[in-house]
């Protein structure tokens, strides 16, 4: 079923639901880009379609809506524990196929992974999508590789042409607010093809830990973890107690993002690491994306969204990677 109206009929659909909703989309910040003078597009909370970027890939994902960077699991007294109130309001989030294959990938590390995380539950359940489609593929963009650039998985599908609104409702919590509007077929465009085409390598084990190529990414890289962050499937955290100064023996336990490709992650009591090279981590990352996930759950890690060649300050490109470990692969078969 779908319905075509003005921008405004589609804001007082928001606004109606604010009531009930937090609701997320990519928004523009202005003059908060990785230079002077440039911006960057990241998730915030709108009010009006006129708020959404469309047209542009967002640099951060959606991920850090229903996984914040900083979550407190609980306080802590000298004889008591206690978790924080959990806001009531369910979340409506504008992503685009990738992203919605990323959760998927995020549910199955935190809820289908022999067990379920209570606090990510707790979110997660109180999530419904809104599809936005992509016109023409960005820039590093791979999703057609790793066949996450369609679904069908979502509640809402959003376009906006012309001062119009055409929407797809295939949940029936929304339908009732739209039945007042014309009708007409509303279907999604999904991207068919990307001018990044990634080639996964048949027949993957762990000869190729040997392989020689991973050296190149201790010269390069710098472990500034960049790509972990913009990330949509990457999971890792770590935790922190926080101690008040007024008293030492109170404080907060905190869930924190992680990064497998930054010093440290990987240290041990009694000084010993894991990893020290920046190859390895390099190397753990690739295979985790591409090998060991699609191992244990038969489908990849990555979603081919390539915020990671975007945001990597050395250039470092996951794609290329990818593609040079399947002609290392051919060369050693």
């Amino acid at each position: 079923m779908g319905f075509v109206m003005k921008n405004e009929k589609f804001n007082s659909f928001l606004n109606s639901i604010a009531q009930e909703y937090k609701i997320y989309a990519p928004v523009l910040l202005k003059g908060k880009g990785v230079f002077s003078d440039t911006d960057s597009v990241r998730y915030g909370q709108i009010k009006t379609v006129e708020e959404i970027v469309f047209d542009k890939k967002s640099n951060f994902s959606p991920k850090e809506v229903i996984l914040p960077i900083t979550q407190t699991l609980f306080y802590f007294t000298e004889d008591s524990v206690t978790e924080p109130k959990v806001d009531d309001k369910k979340i409506l989030i504008f992503l685009r196929s990738c992203d919605i294959h990323a959760v998927k990938r995020l549910d199955q590390i935190y809820l289908k992974n022999g067990f379920e995380d209570p606090y990510y539950k707790k979110l997660r359940e109180k999530v419904k999508f809104v599809l936005m489609e992509c016109e023409n593929s960005f820039e590093n963009c791979f999703c057609v590789s790793m066949g996450s650039n369609k679904t069908e998985e979502y509640d809402l599908f959003l376009r906006v042409k012309d001062g119009q609104v055409s929407v797809e409702c295939k949940n029936d919590e929304f339908k009732a607010y739209f039945e007042a509007e014309e009708t007409a077929e509303v279907i999604p465009s999904f991207v068919e093809e990307n001018e990044v085409e990634v080639n996964i390598p048949e027949g993957l084990d762990g000869k190729i830990f040997k392989w020689e190529g991973w050296k190149e990414y201790s010269e390069r890289c710098i472990a500034c973890g960049r790509c972990n962050t913009v990330c949509g499937t990457c999971s890792c955290f770590t935790m922190q107690d926080i101690f008040y100064k007024d008293n030492g023996k109170v404080g907060e336990r905190r869930r924190v993002w992680a990064s497998c490709q930054v010093d440290g992650y990987t240290d041990m009591a009694g000084g010993h690491s894991f990893r020290k090279e920046k190859g390895d981590r390099m190397r753990f990352k690739v295979m985790h994306k591409v090998y060991d996930f699609n191992k244990r759950f038969g489908y990849h890690m990555c979603v081919g969204c390539g915020r990671c060649d975007d945001a990597c300050p050395q250039y470092i490109s996951f794609s290329n990677c990818v593609n040079k470990l399947n002609q290392a692969v051919k060369e050693v078969e």
